[in-house]
C-alpha cells in the first residue's frame, strides 16, 4: 500500500511513530508538523533522524506546493496520528492551510481511506459534531482507547493495541495483541 502519516502537535506522538514502525513492507510518506516535532522531543526518547529512517519520504507540513499536495498523486490511505482537535476541525470545515490538512481535503474529494486518531479528553461539543460530519463522509475516527480486557501491562501495550486497530482499519495483518479471548 502506498500511505501518507500525518503527526500533529497533540499528545501521543508514539502512537503515529510506532505505527511507522508496523508499516515496512510499504511505501510511507510522512508529515510531520512543527508541533509535533517538539512533542516527540517531550514525550519520547526518539530523534527525527530515528523517524526518517522510517518512511520513505518525509515532508514539513509547511511545504504546500509537493506532489501529495494534489489528487493526481495516487496513495491508499492516510492516516493522522496523533490528530489535534485544531487538525480535525479543519478538516472538518475544509480548511486546508498545512499541508496535511490539504492531504485530508484530497484524500476526502478523491474518496480515499482517511483514519483519524484523535487525541483529547473530555470532548466538547463541538469536536463531537466535527467528528460526526466527518464520520458521515467516511473518515474513520479511531479515538486511542485501550482495550482493558486484553489486561495491558504497560504503555507499550495500550500503544500496540491501538496500532493494530489501526492496521485493522487498513486490512494489514499484525501481532501487536492478541484477539479477544471471550469465555
Amino acid at each position: 500500500m502506498k500511505i501518507i502519516v500525518g503527526i500533529t502537535g497533540a499528545s501521543g506522538s508514539i502512537i503515529g511513530i510506532k505505527l511507522l514502525e508496523n508499516l515496512k513492507g510499504h511505501e510511507v510518506s510522512l508529515i510531520l508538523s512543527e508541533n509535533a516535532k517538539k512533542i516527540i522531543v517531550y514525550e519520547t526518547s526518539y530523534k527525527e533522524e530515528d523517524i526518517r529512517n522510517l518512511v520513505s519520504k518525509i515532508y514539513s507540513n509547511k511545504e504546500m506546493d509537493v506532489d501529495i499536495a494534489s489528487g493526481t498523486t495516487k496513495f491508499d490511505a492516510l492516516i493522522i496520528a496523533p490528530c489535534s482537535m485544531s487538525t480535525l476541525s479543519k478538516i472538518a470545515c475544509g480548511i486546508a492551510d498545512n499541508l496535511i490538512t490539504r492531504v485530508a481535503a484530497v484524500a476526502l474529494k478523491e474518496g480515499r481511506k482517511v483514519i483519524l486518531v484523535p487525541r483529547e479528553t473530555p470532548l466538547s461539543s463541538i469536536v463531537l459534531r466535527n467528528m460526526y460530519e466527518l464520520a458521515k463522509l467516511g473518515v474513520v475516527i479511531l479515538p486511542p482507547i485501550p482495550a482493558f480486557y486484553l489486561k495491558p501491562k504497560n504503555l507499550e501495550d495500550v500503544v500496540n493495541y491501538i496500532v493494530g486497530k489501526i492496521l485493522d482499519t487498513l486490512g494489514i495483518g499484525h501481532r501487536l495483541y492478541e484477539s479477544y479471548p471471550g469465555q
